[in-house]
């Protein structure tokens, strides 16, 4: 009888413990994470996602689909992903696809980098586009932003004004800072009204001689500004590219002639490193040299794991899943030592890129494949069990390849030979 006695009165106080542990996690607040919490902490890697399948860009993601997407990103260890499409359902059901998410699993944790697209007037259209005077559906682009941004506030810690939107080479819908300038202040200025979270970042997400770390010819007083009024500076910077159209650093240099293929490629993705480091570097240092002090990310940069263009076998032979690896790998053990943010472009191969032209490297950017196979860069990943149970359009993730290392290579070209004196002629 005792005994009996003995376990309902263990039985009561374990009833009492539990309910004071319920009662104490109800008054506890719970610690909202931030922009400035997010952005640069090793622990939040980002990545740039788009997920769309088909090559007919009119077919949008189902949330079932999307939701399969979040998943896989949150088993990498994502936790902030980079997104436009706000004209389109795409942005929305992104968002929607997370909060129903976080409402099935408290735990599930995952951030938003939400961009507004911007243009110049008659950008995309058969008139010549006018770079001085903006497009009207800019303010359309940042009033849907804002809706979205106050519709998830627990999702959406970043707005980024454009993409890509005031480098020149955008000759199709490229506007002055001025432009940029402008909705970022409004932003801010939402921001200080409190119809925006004051947590909230503002930046625009820019080509890295857009923010001042390439020629003279954007050095003007609008940027300055633009770089006074934007909480951080979000920076892309591909050297794949510049393989091809600034190839300098890019090849097989005389002392390296005698290495083996690999080393030789090797040395090759370290010297794209450096070059993605210094175009950072530039423009921190046009930044300090306006006396301005402030937060520098990587808001895009990738590799392409495949090209039949400039950057495959007949021109700079860059893109092969190996390089790509090796690039990946290299800018998150760079950014996350140094602290920063890198939305490594991208998640998944998105096909309608080049839809005309399956085999251009636009098509090929994804770590994922569209019919979920891992590429090399995360082969380690599926090792590990991370994607056990998960899916992507009813396929289980594995490895391409067959996971067959020496398959994989006999499809990796070494870069061209080359003198160093060649870089200078």
């Amino acid at each position: 009888m005792r005994c009996i006695r003995t376990i309902a009165y263990v039985v009561i106080l374990l009833n009492l413990f539990s309910c004071l542990q319920e009662k104490k996690s109800e008054i506890l607040p719970q610690v909202e994470m931030t922009a400035k919490d997010i952005l640069g902490n090793p622990n939040y890697l980002a990545i740039s996602y788009g997920g769309y399948r088909d090559r007919n860009h009119d077919i949008e993601p189902t949330l079932d689909q999307l939701k399969e997407d979040m998943k896989l990103l949150a088993a990498m260890g994502i936790k902030v992903l980079r997104t436009y499409k706000v004209h389109l359902p795409h942005a929305a059901n992104v968002l929607q696809a997370i909060s129903e998410l976080k409402k099935e699993d408290p735990d599930f944790e995952m951030y938003v980098m939400l961009g507004a697209w911007i243009d110049c007037k008659n950008a995309w259209t058969d008139l010549a586009p006018d770079h001085d005077v903006e497009s009207e559906r800019n303010a359309v682009e940042i009033k849907e932003a804002v809706r979205l941004a106050k519709a998830y506030p627990d999702i959406v810690k970043v707005i980024a004004v454009g993409n890509e939107a005031m480098v020149k080479w955008a000759t199709s819908y490229y506007v002055q800072p001025g432009v940029i300038l402008k909705w970022v202040n409004h932003l801010q200025d939402l921001k200080r009204q409190g119809e925006l979270s004051k947590d909230l970042w503002i930046t625009s997400s820019d080509n890295f001689a857009s923010w001042g770390g390439g020629g003279e010819e954007y050095h003007v007083e609008d940027l300055n500004q633009l770089i006074t009024s934007v909480d951080y500076l979000s920076i892309h910077t591909y050297p794949m590219h510049d393989t091809h159209y600034n190839p300098d650093f890019w090849g097989v240099f005389d002392e390296e002639a005698n290495l083996d293929e690999r080393e030789q490629i090797k040395m090759a993705m370290q010297r794209a490193t450096r070059y993605a480091q210094e175009q950072y570097s530039n423009v921190v240092a046009y930044m300090n040299s306006l006396g301005i002090e402030k937060p520098v990310h990587i808001g895009e940069t990738g590799w392409a794991s495949f090209s039949n263009g400039f950057y495959g076998p007949e021109g700079s032979k860059a893109c092969d899943e190996y390089k790509e690896a090796l690039y990946y790998r290299s800018l998150r053990d760079w950014t996350n030592k140094a602290g920063i943010s890198c939305f490594y472009f991208e998640a998944f191969d998105e096909l309608w890129k080049d839809a005309e032209n399956p085999g251009g490297s636009e098509n090929h950017f994804g770590l994922i494949t569209v019919d979920g196979k891992a590429k090399y860069a995360i082969w380690d990943l599926v090792d590990e069990g991370v994607f056990e149970g998960l899916t992507r359009g009813g396929n289980h993730i594995e490895k391409t390849y067959n996971g067959n290392i020496e398959e994989l290579m006999a499809q990796v070209h070494t870069p061209p030979l080359k003198s160093k004196n060649q870089s200078n002629q």
